[in-house]
């Protein structure tokens, strides 16, 4: 755990301005002693996370952004839908569903958390 920043949550709207809005949070509540090196790799996965939500989760969406410590950095989104994420095989000419190859590619590690009221879907990089 870091003793430098505190967890930092917030919830999304439901429109095309959250991934952009995901992306500004991290920005600001990241840890800049621990995440400066992975800042730009998890603001393209937080994105990818937070469009699934919108696409194909149910609101409201929740953002988690936690130093793990040691330039480990763990982000989560949160949504209603019991439905869980899987790493696809799209075509070529697909216009989308890289979204998760994207996050198992470059995170560290990912994972999704059924819950009782829908999933959490998280990823971890680390410095």
């Amino acid at each position: 755990m870091c003793t430098v920043t505190q967890i930092a949550q917030l919830d999304l709207p439901l429109d095309m301005a959250a991934p952009a809005m995901a992306r500004e949070f991290l920005r600001e509540r990241h840890c800049a002693q621990h995440h400066s090196s992975v800042l730009p790799d998890a603001e393209l996965l937080v994105s990818e996370l937070v469009t699934n939500g919108l696409r194909h989760g149910a609101p409201p969406i929740q953002l988690r952004v936690e130093c793990e410590g040691d330039g480990r950095l763990r982000v989560s989104v949160r949504d209603r839908s019991p439905r869980l994420p899987q790493v696809g095989v799209p075509q070529l000419t697909d216009e989308g569903g890289r979204g998760m190859q994207l996050v198992d590619y470059i995170s560290e590690e990912w994972g999704a958390v059924p819950s009782q009221d829908g999933k959490e879907v998280w990823f971890r990089l680390a410095a």
